[in-house]
């Protein structure tokens, strides 16, 4: 495989935003299964202490969070880190790079826990489709870093790849938000057909940025991941 580079290239824009082969669309749908085994359904990313303060009381709520961190919180960060380490999948250097940036950007000890916990786990399972993207991984590497660089190692298209992940960690929120009780089940599959054209604009857009894009403004989903640490009754690690 070449160096993965940035869409507009004529050399690289189908393999980034083109139509996946069906072996790629099966290996995607395996790793961002619920029953892929990284332990996701143990992580809120801090809802979880959003719903004890009563930040997110609803469905609406629920909606209105997740929106917010995709636009302007952890899950743009993640999208954006994901397609650095697609574009870098041939580099084992500038991988390290994008880890250690990965977890310094964890805002709390859960968080990057958390995102530890799940970057290893994915490697650990999918490590059952061998391939040399392996070997240039850090040994510490963040859950987005992890997929983005296998997804490209495998020829994963970059935009349909981190589409995918962003749709799974909002189902994994969804879910959170279900077994928090602030939604039920109909409401949940709601949530995540009004997300979809986000989810896709936002994919589309971190495929197209850099490492100058990271940043947020999602203060009071990174206080709850702070406040989390010290609730006292509590379903999820994070």
């Amino acid at each position: 495989m070449t160096e993965h580079q940035r869409p507009g290239d004529p050399a690289t824009e189908g393999t980034i935003s083109g139509a996946m082969d069906t072996k790629a669309l099966l290996r995607l749908m395996a790793w961002l299964s619920p029953a892929f085994p990284i332990g996701g359904f143990a992580w809120s990313g801090g809802l979880e202490r959003a719903v004890e303060d009563g930040l997110v009381r609803n469905a609406q709520g629920l909606e209105d969070w997740l929106s917010t961190v995709l636009e302007h919180g952890s899950l743009w960060n993640d999208a954006v880190l994901f397609c650095e380490a697609w574009r870098q999948a041939d580099n084992q250097g500038a991988l390290s790079e994008a880890a250690a940036l990965g977890l310094a950007l964890a805002g709390s000890a859960e968080r990057f826990n958390e995102t530890l916990s799940l970057g290893k786990a994915f490697i650990a399972a999918a490590s059952a489709w061998p391939h040399p993207v392996f070997e240039r991984l850090p040994a510490n590497v963040p859950y987005p870093v992890a997929v983005g660089a296998v997804a490209a190692g495998h020829d994963v298209a970059c935009v349909q790849a981190v589409a995918a992940f962003l749709h799974a960690a909002v189902s994994q929120s969804v879910s959170a938000g279900i077994r928090l009780s602030v939604a039920g089940q109909a409401e949940g599959v709601a949530i995540t057909a009004r997300l979809e054209t986000r989810i896709e604009a936002l994919s589309l857009r971190a495929a197209s940025s850099g490492l100058d894009d990271l940043g947020g403004a999602a203060v009071q989903a990174e206080i709850a991941s702070l406040r989390h640490e010290t609730q006292h009754s509590r379903l999820f690690r994070s």
